[in-house]
């Protein structure tokens, strides 16, 4: 369902309680159904930003801009609340003209985007939102393979600080290659490049435990079984 909700181009925050009630909207039309969906005890939803064409990946920055990468349309954009009202106001591509940059990761002042071949990273970041600038960016990784089936990458800093990103399987269902189907980590300047799971076929999040630092991620499975059918 919340696949769904992102395909509508709308940014959604879930947030436990204790929170402020749901803000005010500015008048703008909307046909998301919030109401239907069934959160649990001590859990609100409500419409963070809207119009974020092809909104997939989020990443937090430390003053609270949020970086949202995407899948179609090339694009990464920071979203801004500037009147702390729980609802964004500003809206900054800050790239443009990539491929498939789904996955962003912010730390230590640099926003990291993964797209089909390479991991991106762009140096002090929220200056350029101030300055309402795009930045350079700057090559870290560019060893993924290019194939945009299951190409698109999640990106995430690991509690060991480094750079996690997967390869997807290049297919539905295939018997791929050693070079598919992976999770991977490397350094945060590219360095030590390393595969530390396979078999995955698409993943398309990972977290670690607070505790004991294992790594969950998901894996999607097959398509084409119909609607019946995990």
């Amino acid at each position: 369902m919340l696949k769904i909700f992102l395909a509508l181009l709308t940014t959604i925050i879930i947030s436990q309680s204790p929170t402020p009630p749901p803000p005010t909207l500015p008048d703008i039309e909307t046909n998301l159904p919030l109401e239907n969906i069934n959160l649990p005890d001590g859990f609100q939803i409500h419409i963070y930003a809207q119009n974020i064409v092809g909104a997939r990946s989020m990443t937090l920055a430390d003053d609270g801009t949020l970086f949202v990468g995407t899948r179609q349309t090339g694009l990464v954009y920071a979203l801004r609340d500037v009147d702390n009202d729980n609802y964004a106001e500003t809206i900054h591509v800050l790239a443009q003209g990539l491929t498939q940059p789904n996955g962003v990761a912010y730390h230590d002042g640099a926003l990291y985007v993964a797209d089909i071949r390479r991991i991106l990273r762009y140096d002090e970041v929220l200056t350029a939102v101030d300055q309402h600038t795009q930045p350079q960016s700057q090559i870290v990784f560019d060893g993924f393979l290019p194939d945009v089936h299951h190409g698109w990458k999640y990106l995430r800093i690991g509690p060991d600080g480094m750079l996690y990103a997967p390869q997807g399987a290049p297919c539905n269902v295939c018997n791929a290659s050693d070079n598919y189907a992976y999770i991977s980590r490397m350094n945060l300047d590219g360095s030590g490049f390393e595969i530390i799971a396979t078999g995955i076929r698409n993943t398309v999040g990972f977290d670690w435990h607070p505790e004991t630092e294992d790594l969950w991620f998901t894996d999607n499975g097959r398509d084409s079984m119909g609607d019946h059918l995990p």
